[in-house]
């Protein structure tokens, strides 16, 4: 599996806590190149979301560098994460 997170910044690299992940599988064809146009477009679908949260006010900062989404609509067995919280 490979894919894209979008979190938030802190000074520690990639050290911030996880907004939303998607995930793609790594197939038996894959270059370099076309996985990366497959992460691509992951990541042109959760950056954008995660920012629509954010201005939603929907997403909450709790202890231990995590946070919480409200209402997300995330299926259970979906690979995309955070689930939804009420």
């Amino acid at each position: 599996m490979h894919g894209a997170t979008v979190h938030v910044m802190t000074a520690a690299l990639d050290g911030g806590p996880v907004i939303v992940q998607g995930v793609i599988p790594v197939t038996y064809g894959d270059t370099e190149e076309s996985l990366a146009a497959r992460v691509l477009e992951v990541e042109h679908r959760i950056y954008p979301q995660a920012v629509r949260w954010l201005v939603e006010g929907r997403i909450e900062f709790v202890a231990g560098n995590a946070v919480k989404v409200r209402g997300t609509d995330v299926p259970g067995d979906s690979m995309i994460s955070p689930r939804n919280i009420e």
